[in-house]
């Protein structure tokens, strides 16, 4: 049946692409990525295991489908919709990205543009490419994944900026703040799995599952279902978030965002969903340290919790990628550490996890529509949850990918 669905959900998605679409909107453009994967065997959350990367043994598989549709309304609104489709995860197609943008025209040296609907807040200097990908490699940092799998915001924002060249300085910069509803949920893969590395962005309306903790799942315990839908509004708060971006010509760029959702841990919905109450801040950098030559990285801290302290973490994860491009080759590694640690009152539920990854990537650009890459992931982990399955809470997992994409526009 899953496989039914994929197939169908890829003859509407490449439908769209090859008729509709071109006598509907100006702008299109998309990727699809397959790839060769030589994994652990090691199941991962998306079926319901303990593992943090998305696969386990050998297969072939559809990574990613990417549909992005944008085109003016006007001289100051556009739109930006982005469509996903996955072989991985409960949906297999969906949005994942649908703004209106207003941006007007103006010879002022500090100007105004704002975004309204369902978008990322632009923490990430590693997630840049189309569809919120990442150009560098394709397993994406414990940072980004996780605020691929859990955030995004449906609301407002709205940004003050100056460029640089119009006041000639060398530095450009933005103040930004938005306001939002319906990330209520966010922090339970945190909580429960830890933190995890891949690719996959949770779909408008998604649901992802986790494996069947007995301190979640217990009647007389949490009692909450091995799954979330991370885009719940659950008690009426509006969040909020503030961001300043700093840039130094368009060779070293900083960002620095605090996020609170205003969450209510104490409300639940029909369903045992909880809200919890998470903030965190995040600080991102990026160097040029020659032309051909960057370094990113980003650090984030915040903390969790749900219930009456039924859950309470604090989390961390920091990454530093060196990415080189010689030609139409790209080589990136990338080191992550991770760590989220308990701090509630039902020792049973036992939430603390840690982690280091390493990641490497080579990817060539054979012509403007194909391209080629390997990576190989290693990582050991530990989450103390799995104990409770009767596995070992420490786990070596490594992946190999072999990936092929088409690229248009």
């Amino acid at each position: 049946m899953a496989r039914l669905i994929l197939y169908n959900g890829l003859i509407a998605f490449l439908f769209l692409i090859v008729v509709v679409l071109p006598s509907t909107a100006q702008q299109i453009s998309g990727l699809v990525q397959v790839n060769m994967v030589k994994a652990d065997d090691q199941k991962p959350w998306l079926d319901k295991g303990t593992g943090i990367v998305a696969y386990q043994d050998d297969s072939v598989n559809l990574q990613q489908g990417v549909l992005r549709i944008t085109d003016k309304l006007s001289s100051a609104f556009s739109y930006d919709v982005t469509a996903n489709i996955y072989q991985l995860g409960e949906q297999h197609i969906g949005i994942t990205q649908a703004a209106i943008q207003y941006k007007p025209l103006s010879n002022s040296q500090v100007r105004f543009k704002g975004r309204a609907g369902f978008f990322y807040p632009r923490l990430s200097l590693e997630n840049v490419d189309l569809g919120w990908l990442s150009p560098y490699t394709y397993t994406q940092s414990a940072v980004n994944s996780w605020f691929g799998e859990e955030l995004r915001i449906a609301g407002l924002e709205g940004t003050l900026f100056s460029a640089g060249r119009n006041r000639r300085s060398p530095f450009s910069w933005e103040i930004t703040a938005g306001a939002f509803k319906g990330n209520d949920t966010l922090g339970t893969l945190l909580s429960w799995r830890g933190f995890a590395m891949h690719d996959r962005q949770s779909l408008h309306n998604d649901k992802i599952v986790f494996a069947d903790y007995p301190s979640v799942i217990d009647p007389n315990g949490i009692f909450h279902p091995s799954y979330v839908e991370p885009f719940h509004e659950l008690d009426s708060r509006v969040g909020f978030y503030l961001g300043a971006h700093l840039s130094y010509y368009k060779r070293t760029q900083l960002r620095y965002y605090f996020y609170d959702n205003q969450a209510k841990p104490t409300v639940v919905n029909h369903q045992r969903l909880y809200a919890w109450r998470t903030k965190f801040h995040s600080v991102a950098f990026s160097h040029d340290v020659t032309p051909t030559t960057r370094f990113i990285s980003q650090w984030l801290s915040g903390s969790s919790h749900m219930g009456q302290r039924f859950v309470y973490i604090d989390f961390a994860a920091w990454y530093m990628m060196i990415s080189h491009k010689r030609g139409a080759h790209r080589l990136s590694v990338r080191y992550d550490d991770f760590k989220v640690k308990e701090d509630d009152i039902i020792p049973e539920d036992m939430n603390n996890s840690s982690g280091q990854g390493l990641t490497i990537a080579w990817r060539y650009k054979l012509n403007a529509n194909w391209q080629v890459g390997l990576e190989q992931h290693i990582n050991r982990n530990q989450a103390d949850i799995r104990t409770t399955l009767d596995e070992a809470a420490k786990q070596n997992q490594q992946q190999t990918l072999a990936v092929v994409q088409f690229r248009w526009r």
